[in-house]
């Protein structure tokens, strides 16, 4: 399902889902006591390791973010 979603959108990165929350788990961004996730978000090198963690995600704004957040973090645009 994924898979046709970022098609949809052109996306040329992955897009997760987390079903069993076994990575929000993993992550640490579970809200003790109600299960939910909070909405942060990650970004990770090419290598794997975390770049930084955006802990005040604002779903308005967070498109606009998220491109101005990748152009500092000098992370090539795709082509």
């Amino acid at each position: 399902m994924n898979k046709k979603f970022a098609a949809l959108l052109s996306a040329d990165y992955l897009i997760l889902s987390d079903f069993d929350k076994k990575v929000a788990g993993a992550y640490g961004v579970l809200i003790p006591g109600v299960g939910v996730a909070h909405r942060w978000t990650f970004y990770i090198g090419p290598d794997g390791k975390i770049l930084e963690v955006d802990k005040d995600v604002k779903a308005a704004t967070a498109g606009k973010d998220l491109a101005a957040k990748l152009e500092a973090l000098q992370v090539a645009k795709a082509h």
